[in-house]
């Protein structure tokens, strides 16, 4: 009994399955109409089983007649009235199949919709907690896989699936009606199924189960990776990323594997079990109809026909449902993970409509002894008991070191978490007691890290009006898509303002307080410069903006409601001085009346506040007056004096970079140099590379398929004989079947002689026994060696899919509207359908295809007459199951884009779980989700009613043609032309296998997704091929120059360790312009030229948008400029082949991004590609930048896990560890994006002595950009860029002197 439980648990979970998520009357309809249908659609085939023995018997005689020589037409007409009741039977087991087919169909579309809705809706409920538990491509993994894992259990095959089960119900009771004794021996044959249905089902389930984990976690690393493969290009850490791909999903392939084998098993036993019941059915019966002969009972041949007959295609039948076991139990596990995730119920739910909601609020926020940890890491305390007493109306200001808990203070207080102890109270009432919605409506939170959807400038900022309760009306137009097409509009040309007006009253106010909040937070300023203006799309996460511009819309977003409280953490980190300032202004403005809570690292930013609250590891270590606290010459003091900016600092660090002369002429003498050897060479186009061919909306699709596959496949060629051997044999079962069928009727005629009939029926039994463990030994090699290379393959392809995608320069990846989503899904989806596909499906295609051949030609040396005239009938049946084919495969491709737009709606929310909380725009996402489904929803149930009829036609052909083989056999038997051992031979042989036939093409929606699936994914592993084209701008054919200049720069690069003096990189930019390929329109360098010397520290500095991140991002060549040529060490790397110059330079990107794993997995990213750094490195960089002493305090240290996108670290935690990360690889170049912006100023010190440190003494070439005057008044020569081109350089003594811009900023910073 041990093994029964597994088995009934399963089947309550998919009856909960089909009813989940409020199923309406629609539903429930469907699926009982689907159910009764279904079952009655498995009564007629039975029925025939009477008449095809009363056929049997009228055959019979009709023999015996011949060979007595007394002939007789009343046979014939007989027969004939039989022939017209089977086509009666068929005509309803049409309607009832159709009927079916058509309800299950709708029903699982309806469910999986349900599904996704319910699954998404209680996603967006969850608190953060939850989140920092969850991996990133996890529910991508969700919505795509598990969700049509769901769709293709519950739909047309589980209604197949009753079918054969009643099926198999109504021929046990014909049976047993017929000849109780014989049908009471074949009883046996359902213990054995189902012995073998659920300890198989069982092992296949667990293996799925885990395969699946593992492929979640696989999915998750290839969504951060392609989500951020700018970064991943500037690591280099694409092998040591793949590493980890290979690792997870060699665990998946393993379980996968041993699937396989159980699924084998389960196919061998099914055949052996079938053909050993007829050996016995037959042996049985040869002894029955002897007895008879004798005289000695009544049973005639045709009884036994229907018993054994009826009963073993039930048993067949019965099997025909274990390839679709996988499939429900696929559906039952998959449900199961989903329902783990639906059914979690947050601890702050921020959709419930329970608790007070206050009307309005004064903004007095107090803290009464606040602890707090994070969920995820219970033993590391953040906050010890503190307590705050914020005014209403007043600015309060909260500074520390970064780590120190200040950012836990902003998540508290907008309810993210809950306190572990103590309480947080709003105007005196605890905010536990206040609905989470309403609290967070009074509240605007800007956070370190904007976070911005994938949609207008406008849409993003009218977000913030969603939960404002002052702006409740307009409600309806905020979540519909009124906005969306408002912006379309804007880009197809129309005016912004007229489209608006026309749009309506309130969509004009909207805009007009859009524009008021843009103007208030310095959007205005950039807007104008944009293509599209405020209609201009961010792209996903705001990767089309710079960090200062993406800042800035966040701050309109926060002001855009008016709220009474507003957190600034950190909120004008990424802004240069003059934009701060205006903004700072701009906030004061704003902040008038109401409570501001501001977190900063740039004392400047808070010296009118009201309080300041000095943090230290999560306690208050001061609080007062900017004044009061310098007088207490205290913590703040302290930071004050690091903060300020005076130049007689300077002479220390000015020593080691005075040019003398020489060093001037050299660098005179290589501008004419560059400029010389710059001529012959044309700026590259990318586009000269070829490319697989394109297909809809960007997408990849291969130009040969064999081509790309062949090599793939070859390792196993000796695997695929064997398995092709066992289908080919399998192949041939029935045609042996059908052989042994004939002759056992022929045997088992009552003019035979009682004796003969005894011994012909034993011989024949016992070789039905032969062929039942043949094909059991057959039927397992086949699957399990398909099964076993398709795993393989698989591997082979998604690695491959993964380590080219990795590859294409971060260009490709933003043009032709590609996103990290859609390209997952070559990895996940498309992964899913070629695994579905390659197992035993093409065995059993194959095996099919060898028994039309062997059924063929069987049949026609048997007799020939009756063979081609069923012959003809079976086009019919091909025809009905090709029209069924091409019907899916238009509906696929017309969706495709639908789908996985849609499910990039959820991932975007999922990965800005923050803001969508913060903003309470659940139900926007929600309604956006489901409007990106509607239309593919309408055409999915047109598309039901179409597809369905063919499948319908293919299923009930059987019927119609069986009735017309029985009238044309019958005929040249009463004729005398053959007799009855031929024509069964041939009625089993050929119609068997029509029946076949039909059931290949219920197969025929894999077969259309596969055939899209790997001519996709060839189109992904074929860019791989091509890592020249790829990367870089030339065209092959030239190669010699490139090569000589290779083995230039990489004997440069090899002579060159870290310990060499002068071993900083020089770099020179001349007349470079560039715009991004997302918007070629929009120029963002206009002629910018610049030049570094080795060893010197530069800094750029400018407004936010100037291009300043794009001389980084072009230094590491993401984008080849579009004129100009940039240099480093003398060779110019927007003509070089390969990415080896990358070695040799370190990128600190403005947003710090780590990947899911160990801290320590993350450091080791950044070392130089191939080496593999030691403890003591790792350990050295962390030290250097100032983390070591952090790390070791965590309970795990090195080995701490960073959690999704770093989620579980401070944002200066993380901008260290991104610091470390690049110093560990011991650069010649180090480019800093604002890195010290989340620092508070004791970290940001620290940090400047470690950085000297690792670059003095190696003489490394550091290019920063920086906002904060101190870092840049250290810089050995600063270049103000501004409209894309360098407007002045020099040091900062002589800047403050002749330029008015960089004057202010620099007073604006000085604290002193």
């Amino acid at each position: 009994m041990a093994i029964k439980k597994p088995s009934l648990a399963p089947y309550f979970a998919f009856f909960q399955l089909l009813f989940y998520a409020n199923p309406t009357w629609l539903d429930k309809l469907l699926i009982c109409t689907g159910a009764v249908f279904a079952i009655a659609a498995g009564v007629p085939f039975p029925l025939i089983g009477i008449v095809f023995g009363q056929l049997v018997d009228n055959i019979n005689d009709a023999t015996c007649n011949n060979r007595n020589g007394t002939g007789s037409t009343g046979d014939m007409s007989s027969i004939n009235e039989k022939v017209l009741l089977l086509v009666y039977i068929a005509i309803a087991s049409f309607a009832c199949i159709y009927i079916h087919l058509v309800c299950w169909n709708i029903a699982s579309q309806r469910l999986a919709q349900r599904i996704r809705d319910r699954y998404l809706r209680n996603l967006l409920r969850q608190d953060l907690a939850f989140f920092d538990n969850l991996q990133s491509g996890e529910v991508s993994s969700r919505l795509n896989g598990d969700i049509s894992a769901i769709e293709g259990g519950t739909g047309e095959k589980f209604g197949v699936a009753l079918t054969c089960i009643s099926f198999c119900v109504t021929a046990y009771i014909v049976g047993f009606i017929k000849n109780a004794e014989l049908a009471g021996m074949l009883v046996s044959l359902i213990p054995a199924f189902l012995l073998m249905a659920v300890i198989g089902g069982h092992y296949v389930g667990k293996y799925t189960v885990s395969l699946g984990g593992y492929f979640g976690s696989a999915s998750a690393l290839a969504s951060e990776a392609l989500s951020n493969i700018g970064l991943v290009h500037a690591l280099g850490a694409n092998e040591r990323l793949e590493k980890k791909f290979r690792d997870h999903l060699g665990n998946a392939r393993h379980a996968g594997i041993r699937k396989a084998l159980a699924a084998a098993v389960m196919a061998g036993l099914l055949y052996f079990i079938a053909f050993s019941a007829s050996a016995l059915g037959y042996w049985q019966g040869s002894k029955r109809i002897a007895d008879t002969v004798d005289g000695r009972g009544n049973d005639t041949i045709g009884e036994i026909y229907t018993v054994t007959f009826i009963l073993l295609d039930g048993a067949i039948v019965l099997s025909q449902i274990a390839p679709m076991l996988p499939l429900f139990g696929g559906a039952i596990s998959a449900f199961g993970r989903l329902r783990k995730d639906i059914e979690t119920q947050p601890t702050i739910d921020n959709t419930s409509t329970a608790a007070e909601k206050p009307s309005a609020v004064d903004g007095k926020i107090t803290f009464r002894n606040v602890e707090f940890t994070y969920p995820s890491r219970p033993d590391h305390p953040v906050l010890n008991g503190i307590s705050i007493d914020c005014e209403a109306g007043k600015l309060t200001a909260i500074v520390g070191l970064s780590g120190s808990g200040k950012s836990t203070i902003a998540s508290l207080i907008s309810r993210f978490y809950d306190p572990l102890a103590g309480d947080i109270f709003l105007d005196g009432c605890n905010i536990k007691d206040v609905n989470v919605k309403s609290l967070r409506g009074f509240i605007s939170l800007v956070p370190q890290e904007p976070s911005l959807l994938d949609r207008s400038i406008l849409e993003n900022i009218a977000l913030g009006l969603v939960n404002s309760p002052a702006h409740s009306h307009f409600e309806k137009i905020l979540l519909s898509n009124t906005l969306a097409n408002l912006t379309k509009d804007v880009r197809n040309g129309e005016d912004l303002t007229n489209a608006a007006e026309k749009a309506g009253p309130e969509v004009a106010e909207i805009l007009r307080l859009v524009q008021h909040a843009a103007d208030l937070a310095d959007v205005a300023v950039f807007i104008d410069r944009l293509e599209f203006g405020f209609a201009t799309l961010v792209g996903s996460s705001g990767s089309l903006v710079s960090g200062g511009q993406k800042q800035r819309v966040a701050l309109a977003r926060a002001l855009v409601r008016d709220p009474r409280v507003l957190i600034l953490d950190e909120a004008t980190a990424a802004l240069d001085s003059a934009s701060e300032q205006r903004i700072q202004a701009a906030i004061d403005r704003a902040s008038q009346g109401r409570t501001v809570i501001s977190i900063a690292h740039r004392l400047s930013t808070i010296r009118n506040a009201s309080k300041i609250i000095v943090m230290k590891k999560g306690d208050i270590i001061e609080q007062g007056t900017h004044d009061e606290l310098l007088a207490l010459d205290g913590s703040y003091a302290d930071m004050i004096r690091l903060q300020t900016v005076k130049v007689s600092d300077d002479g220390a660090s000015s020593s080691r970079t005075s040019l003398n002369d020489d060093e001037i002429d050299l660098v005179k003498n290589e501008h004419s140099t560059s400029a010389v050897a710059d001529t012959d060479v044309l700026p590259a186009k990318p586009e000269d590379k070829p490319e697989p061919s394109k297909g809809v909306n960007g997408e990849i699709v291969a130009k040969s398929i064999s081509k790309t596959m062949g090599p793939m496949i070859r390792p196993y060629l000796l695997l695929l004989l064997v398995a092709f051997l066992g289908a080919l044999i399998v192949g041939g079962q029935y045609s042996a079947s059908g052989l042994l069928f004939g002759n056992v009727m022929g045997v088992m005629s009552p003019c035979n002689p009682s004796d003969y009939i005894r011994s012909q029926g034993a011989l024949l039994a016992g070789m039905w026994f032969m062929v039942a463990c043949v094909a059991f030994l057959a039927n397992f090699t086949s699957w399990a060696t398909f099964g076993l290379i398709s795993e393989r393959l698989i591997y082979k392809v998604r690695v491959l899919s993964m380590r080219s995608l990795l590859q294409q320069p971060l260009q490709w990846h933003e043009s032709e509207g590609r996103s990290p989503n859609q390209l997952l899904e070559y990895i996940t989806k498309d992964g899913n359908s070629l695994a579905g596909f390659s197992g035993s499906i093409v065995g059993t295609l194959f095996s099919v295809v060898v028994n039309f051949i062997a059924a063929i030609i069987l049949s026609h040396i048997v007799a020939w007459r009756i063979a081609i005239v069923c012959l003809v009938i079976v086009p019919l049946l091909l025809g009905a199951g090709y029209m069924q084919l091409r019907a899916i495969g238009k509906f696929t491709v017309k969706h495709a884009g639908a789908f996985s737009s849609s499910i990039g709606v959820t991932i975007e929310a999922v990965a800005n779980i923050r803001t969508v909380h913060a903003l309470s725009i659940e139900e926007e996402i929600i309604q956006t989700y489901r409007r990106s489904l509607v239309a593919p929803r309408k055409e999915m149930v047109k598309q039901s009613f179409k597809t369905n009829i063919w499948l319908a036609i293919a299923n009930s052909c059987g019927s119609f043609i069986y009735a017309f083989a029985y009238w044309w056999g019958s005929k040249n038997i009463i004729e005398g032309r053959y007799d009855q051992t031929a024509f069964f031979i041939i009625l089993i042989s050929m119609l068997l296998s029509a029946q076949l036939w039909g059931q290949l093409f219920t197969l025929a929606p894999e077969l259309s997704k596969a055939k899209g699936a790997i001519s996709r994914i060839c189109g992904v592993v074929d860019l791989g091929d091509d890592p020249s084209g790829a990367a870089s701008g030339r065209s092959s054919l030239d190669l010699d120059p490139i090569d000589k200049e290779k083995r230039d720069v990489e004997a440069l690069a090899d002579s060159s360790t870290p310990a060499v003096l002068g071993g900083g990189a020089r770099v020179v930019f001349k007349d470079v312009q560039f715009s991004y390929p997302a918007r070629p329109g929009v120029p963002v360098l206009t002629s910018l030229s610049l030049s570094i010397q080795p060893g010197q520290f530069c800094a750029l500095v400018g407004p936010s948008g100037a291009g300043k991140s794009t001389v980084l991002a072009l230094l590491e060549r993401f984008y080849s400029p579009s004129a100009g040529s940039i240099s480093i060490n003398g060779v110019d790397i927007s003509h070089k082949h390969g990415a080896s110059f990358r070695d040799d330079i370190a990128y600190v990107p403005q947003n710090n991004v780590l990947f899911q794993g160990s801290i320590k997995f993350n450091i080791a990213l950044g070392a130089r590609p191939g080496h593999e750094p030691s403890d003591a490195e790792i350990q050295e960089a962390c030290e250097l930048a100032n983390i070591h002493q952090t790390i070791v305090e965590l309970p795990q240290g090195y080995d701490t896990e960073c959690g999704a996108n770093g989620s579980q670290l401070s944002g200066g935690q993380r901008q260290r560890l991104s610091i470390a990360r690049a110093l560990v690889r011991k650069p010649k170049l180090l480019l800093l994006d604002e890195s010290t912006s989340a620092l508070d100023a004791e970290s940001e010190k620290a940090l400047e002595l470690g950085l000297e440190r690792a670059v003095k003494g190696h003489g490394v070439t550091v290019i920063a950009i920086a906002h904060r005057l101190r870092t840049i008044a250290r810089a050995d020569v600063i270049f103000m860029v501004d409209g894309g081109k360098v407007v002045d350089q020099g040091r900062h003594e002589e800047l403050v002197q002749r330029s008015e811009g960089y004057r202010i900023n620099a007073l604006h910073q000085m604290l002193g």
